[in-house]
């Protein structure tokens, strides 16, 4: 007879965005969308509005259709790289808990954003890197598409079924959800459609995300369609 592993005996991987999820940047996204609209002589707020449901070039393409849209992108790059130097944010309440109490390889980050300004900013609020982060740069499909999360998995050495994600916005709970994955909601009010468990902050998650990927969360909550 062969035994079935314990809980504890299965290695469990946790996958984090990022804005919104472990950075609070909401207002420095929106000053960044308004600036930028500016410049083009466009509308800030239905650019905003379109830019939190799109990559850039899909907002690019809806709300500038006849601008260059590398001359858009080179904008956006400056802007948001200047507010990685200079921008007021910080990390939400638990980050740095959770964050420093993960194994090495046993987390991820996938990021629409690019690596450099994860990076920066990261080092502004005293947050560790880990070694797998998956950004914009490095797949051809964004969120709500599963890849960046089967990426991430992949680099890991990980099955999705064997990872958490942790996230704010519907179009990376979908993204999760298609790759397969267990996926908690943090830092909204109301839970995303969609997700297993919600967290009104990231800081009430933190203890069950550890137990997560410790393996000593009982199955029965890893999956459960709670509210927290």
């Amino acid at each position: 007879m062969i035994n079935e592993p314990h809980a504890s005996d299965v290695m469990r991987y946790v996958l984090f965005d990022v804005d919104g999820t472990l950075i609070d940047a909401l207002d420095n996204q929106r000053l960044v969308w308004r600036t930028w609209a500016s410049r083009f002589g466009l509308d800030p707020d239905e650019v905003h509005r379109v830019a939190l449901r799109t990559r850039p070039m899909e907002t690019f393409a809806q709300v500038a259709p006849d601008r260059d849209p590398q001359e858009c992108l080179a904008a956006l790059h400056e802007l948001e790289d200047d507010d990685v130097r200079t921008g007021v944010y910080g990390a939400f309440d638990g980050a740095s808990e959770v964050l420093h109490a993960l194994q090495p390889g046993a987390w991820a980050l996938v990021t629409s954003n690019y690596e450099h300004r994860v990076r920066g900013r990261f080092a502004r609020t005293d947050l560790p890197v880990p070694e797998v982060v998956v950004d914009a740069a490095a797949v051809q499909e964004g969120k709500p598409s599963p890849v960046p999360y089967l990426q991430a998995a992949a680099r890991l050495g990980a099955q999705p079924k064997d990872c958490l994600v942790i996230e704010d916005a519907p179009t990376g709970v979908q993204a999760g959800l298609r790759a397969g994955m267990t996926v908690w909601g943090v830092n909204t009010v109301a839970a995303v459609d969609g997700v297993h468990r919600h967290f009104g902050t990231l800081h009430e998650a933190v203890g069950d995300i550890l137990a997560f990927a410790s393996g000593s969360l009982p199955h029965r909550l890893e999956g459960a369609a709670t509210v927290e």
